[in-house]
């Protein structure tokens, strides 16, 4: 019964079967914001512009059914199996991708999370159909299950979003980096494009005449890595060269409180301002407050950093991680030890005071378009996918 309706929800005219290549498998792509589902999102714009051969279904497990998806398109298919029971709505989906493999036996299966893995080798590696790993970040730094580093090890091929991930993912679990191939994220320039302070801003969070350091980021407990903590012990330093400096924090989560105390016990609790969360729609406004972009973390890739750069603001990131791609081994920004106040205060100090050639908002703005535009991308996954 459940194949038979599950059948039914996937009928679609011969015709589109016959051009499908490519499935690919998420756990989510909507249901939350984030650099993933941002990286996700930009993998199906760049596809979606990719010549009429091309032609994929997209399998999401967490994802309600959404008929305005502004990703659908003739070449770009979303099932999604949300349900109140996860269980079911795994079952669903399963029963459903099977069905799928099966029937078309699609030339490739990309599966878009570690979580996935074991399972899409399971469906597919006793059809012969190969398929692919999408990796971001943290969750293949650390030994994996051997279940989940043999579906690594057996996949066609991995995708990692910077060096520094790949690297990590490799020696964490013994990988063959000769499997690994590179998508690195991708800036959409004529999104995020330089622009005025916007006077209403500047009066809401009192940044009047003010040199603003700007951090996004999420303010959980578990993030403690972002480097938030970090910039605000550097501030007094700075403070002591640039009296006016602000710090602006957008971003929510649990371990705001303890941030804010932490601000008030340094006697800067004046100088640092939590936005809160703010909107896609809204952030690029918020980019262009800044005097600089201030994240000493350890990211995967750290898609804000272009975001950032795109809009002409010169940024900061930690040494010791995949930011060494956007910001092109510093070359397009400055790279410090993650933890180290001291050493965030002396290259803050050297933003403001503008004196460097990657505090030029129009060159640093068309190095990261160059290298990480959406032209760039587009040509990057062709490649992969003709692979």
């Amino acid at each position: 019964m459940l194949i038979s309706k599950v059948g039914e929800k996937l009928k679609l005219s011969n015709k589109y079967y016959k051009k499908t290549k490519h499935v690919f498998v998420f756990l989510e792509v909507f249901v939350h914001e984030g650099g993933i589902q941002s990286y996700i999102k930009d993998i199906f714009q760049a596809y979606r512009e990719l010549s009429t051969n091309y032609k994929a279904e997209v399998f999401v497990l967490r994802d309600q059914p959404n008929d305005e998806n502004p990703l659908q398109s003739e070449n770009l298919k979303f099932y999604s199996f949300q349900t109140k029971s996860p269980q079911m709505g795994r079952i669903k989906m399963v029963t459903a991708l099977l069905k799928r493999l099966l029937q078309e036996r699609p030339q490739h299966v990309y599966c878009g999370h570690i979580k996935l893995a074991v399972l899409i080798q399971s469906l597919c590696q006793p059809l012969g159909i190969p398929y692919t790993v999408l990796t971001y970040g943290k969750e293949v730094w650390e030994p994996l299950t051997n279940q989940e580093r043999n579906a690594l090890i057996c996949a066609s091929s991995i995708w990692a979003i910077s060096r520094y991930s790949r690297d990590r993912a490799c020696v964490a679990n013994n990988l063959d980096p000769n499997k690994v191939k590179m998508l690195p994220c991708a800036i959409d320039g004529d999104k995020f494009t330089p622009g005025s302070k916007q006077g209403e801003l500047i009066e809401k969070y009192g940044l009047t005449n003010a040199k603003v350091l700007l951090t996004v980021a999420r303010l959980w407990s578990g993030d403690i890595y972002k480097g938030v903590d970090v910039t605000i012990r550097a501030l007094p330093q700075i403070a002591q060269v640039f009296s006016e400096v602000k710090y602006l924090v957008i971003g929510r989560g649990d371990d705001q409180p303890r941030l804010a105390q932490l601000a008030k016990d340094l006697g800067v609790s004046d100088r640092v301002v939590f936005a809160g969360f703010v909107t896609t729609e809204e952030l690029i406004a918020h980019y262009r407050l800044a005097d600089a972009y201030i994240m000493p973390s350890q990211e995967g890739f750290g898609i804000v950093y272009l975001e950032a750069m795109a809009c002409g603001v010169p940024v900061l990131s930690g040494d010791d991680d995949g930011s060494a791609d956007p910001l092109q081994d510093a070359k397009l920004g400055w790279r410090v030890p993650h933890r180290d106040p001291n050493a965030v205060a002396a290259a803050c100090i050297e933003m403001l005071t503008g004196n460097d050639q990657r505090c030029n908002g129009q060159w640093l703005r068309e190095q990261a378009i160059a290298i990480f535009g959406m032209d760039a991308f587009q040509v990057r996954l062709q490649e992969l996918l003709s692979s």
